[in-house]
């Protein structure tokens, strides 16, 4: 499944080879060769069909079939980031929709990738594309108006070692608390549906989803439930995890949350392997965030060049890199 690039190169070999002709030094760069209006097939790594990357990676390939003659990107349902970081590694993804702590994790061999010692380097971001909120929710009528009042409460947490349950133990500790063992929190491990139920039926003081807003399994729980948002403190957050950014929730996003709240979001974001050559990585970012409004999918509606750098923690590619430059845009 590795990417291919079709070119005449061994055809011209041939030729210099039979008439004396030198060629110029093959490039010790481990950058993969491109010239304009080439045949290229890449590998795009996604989600589940039923989830938000496999559609939108659909929308992105579209687009930049659409803009970059000879560019085919294929996209292929997944488990989504974690796997999507170890295709990536083994070759068999040319890029990925991953979420940005993933994307670090990745990098670092750290929380998904430490019980088997991983630590992958070959890829690199060519941009945030949008944000996956940390919502900690509550029933209106609850005394807990903020996240120290968790204490000694039933806190559904997420699916076991799901991105949400990881969000959940990281922004719990920011706060001094844990629930191993039950210390201070008693966790409840299930995903967004069955725990929007478990707190609309009292069986949860609180619940813990990472999501794009407004999400269906809360909008569900309004129509028997009013709810509120707990406000998270981002710079307290961002100290240990820099890769959370500011997210304002706004008045209205749920019926009953007549004020803004301010919470933070992990980003969900697009990599690409480092092999990748620069110029063609140049045109899809180009192309990504020039003509988001294109692709078809509500999500990309959110795509901003400006946020893009946002949240994004490890290195850009050369060539999403040079993009961001040209349009003013820092890169660390």
């Amino acid at each position: 499944m590795r990417s291919r690039i079709r070119w005449g190169l061994g055809f011209v070999v041939c030729i210099a080879a039979t008439v004396g002709l030198s060629l110029p030094p093959v490039s010790a760069s481990k950058e993969k060769p491109w010239r304009p209006g080439e045949n290229v097939e890449l590998i795009m790594a996604s989600g589940g069909t039923g989830g938000t990357y496999y559609p939108l990676g659909g929308g992105i390939a579209k687009l930049w079939k659409d803009s970059i003659p000879g560019l085919n990107v294929t996209v292929q349902a997944t488990g989504a980031s974690v796997a999507n970081i170890r295709l990536l590694a083994k070759g068999e993804a040319d890029l990925a929709l991953v979420q940005n702590d993933i994307a670090e994790y990745g990098r670092t061999g750290k929380e998904s990738f430490a019980d088997k010692r991983e630590k992958y380097t070959s890829y690199l971001a060519i941009g945030a594309l949008y944000p996956e909120v940390v919502q900690i929710v509550v029933r209106s009528d609850s005394t807990i108006r903020k996240i120290e009042d968790l204490k000694g409460k039933k806190v559904v947490v997420g699916a076991a070692a799901s991105g949400t349950e990881l969000a959940s133990r990281q922004i719990l500790s920011a706060y001094g608390m844990t629930y191993k063992e039950n210390k201070d929190v008693t966790p409840i491990f299930l995903g967004f549906a069955e725990g929007a139920t478990a707190l609309r039926d009292k069986l949860a003081d609180a619940l813990v989803i990472v999501a794009g807003i407004p999400n269906a399994a809360l909008a569900d729980v309004q129509t028997t439930t009013t709810i509120r948002l707990l406000p998270i403190d981002a710079e307290r957050l961002k100290r240990n995890h820099p890769f959370y950014v500011e997210f304002p929730v706004r008045a209205g996003t749920y019926g009953g949350l007549d004020a803004d709240v301010e919470v933070v979001a992990l980003k969900a974001m697009l990599v690409v392997r480092d092999e990748i050559n620069s110029q063609l990585v140049y045109e899809m970012t180009k192309a990504l965030f020039g003509k988001a409004e294109s692709i078809g999918h509500a999500k990309a509606k959110e795509f901003s060049s400006r946020l893009a750098v946002h949240g994004v923690t490890i290195p850009f590619h050369p060539g999403a890199a040079r993009y961001f430059k040209e349009q003013g845009i820092k890169v660390e």
